[in-house]
C-alpha cells in the first residue's frame, strides 16, 4: 500500500475504521465480516476503507496493534500501583505482588476469549499465507517487547531477576498461557477467565522465573 501523509482527519478516520472493526470482528469473526458493514458502523463509505487499509488482513493488524497497546499500557499501570509502597525486604509481600503481577500479566494477554479466538483465528491464516507473516510477526514482536520493558522496573524494585531474557519469558509465557485457555474453552469451562489454569498455574509459572538479586559482597 502506498504511503500517504497521516493528517489529523486522516488519522481520526482510521481511527473510527479500527474501532469499529473491532466491533464487527468481535462479533463475525474476521473473514465473515463484511468491509461494508464495517464502514457502516465506522460511518463512511467503501472509499474510507480502501484509501486507509489495502486489505481487511492489514485492517485487523491495525486493531491488534491498537489493542495491545492499550492492554501494555494497562499492565504497566497496574503493576506499578501494586508494587507501590512495597517493602523489598519483606519476603510475603514481595511474593504476593508477584502472584498479583502474574495474574496482572494473564490479564493483559486477552481481555476475553472472543479477542482470544480472533487472534487465533488471523495467526491460522497468517500462518496459510506466506505474504502475512512478516506484518503479523512484527506487530506480535511490538506487544511482546512493550511487556518485556515492564518486567525489569517491577523486578528491579523488589530486588528480583529474571532467571532469562524478559522477551523470551515474554514469549514463554504467552504460548502456555494461549495453550491454557485453549484447554480451558475445549474442556467447555464456563467462565475460561477463572480457569485454575489461567488463575493459578500460570502465574505460579512466572514466579518460577524469578529469582532474588544477590547481594554484591
Amino acid at each position: 500500500m502506498t504511503s500517504r501523509p497521516m493528517t489529523r482527519r486522516r488519522a481520526e478516520t482510521r481511527r473510527r475504521v479500527v474501532e469499529a472493526a473491532y466491533d464487527v470482528f468481535a462479533e463475525l469473526g474476521i473473514r465473515d465480516a463484511p468491509v461494508e458493514l464495517i464502514c457502516e458502523r465506522a460511518g463512511f463509505t467503501r472509499g474510507a476503507f480502501y484509501s486507509n487499509f489495502a486489505s481487511k488482513e492489514e485492517l485487523f493488524l491495525a486493531v491488534y496493534r491498537t489493542q495491545m497497546a492499550e492492554r501494555a499500557d494497562r499492565l504497566r499501570v497496574a503493576v506499578e500501583a501494586a508494587v507501590a509502597g512495597v517493602d523489598p525486604g519483606d519476603p510475603e509481600a514481595v511474593t504476593r505482588v508477584l502472584r498479583e503481577a502474574g495474574t496482572l500479566f494473564v490479564e493483559s494477554l486477552a481481555a476475553d476469549e472472543t479477542w482470544y479466538l480472533l487472534n487465533a483465528e488471523f495467526r491460522a491464516q497468517a500462518l496459510r499465507q506466506p505474504e502475512l507473516r512478516a506484518s503479523t510477526a512484527a506487530a506480535e514482536r511490538e506487544f511482546h517487547d512493550a511487556i518485556a520493558g515492564i518486567l525489569p522496573v517491577l523486578l528491579d524494585r523488589l530486588r528480583m531477576r529474571l532467571t532469562v531474557e524478559p522477551r523470551d519469558a515474554v514469549v514463554t509465557l504467552i504460548a502456555l498461557y494461549e495453550t491454557m485457555l485453549e484447554r480451558a474453552i475445549l474442556d467447555e469451562l464456563k467462565d475460561t477467565a477463572d480457569s485454575p489454569y489461567l488463575t493459578d498455574v500460570l502465574p505460579r509459572l512466572f514466579a518460577a522465573l524469578i529469582v532474588p538479586v544477590e547481594e554484591k559482597k
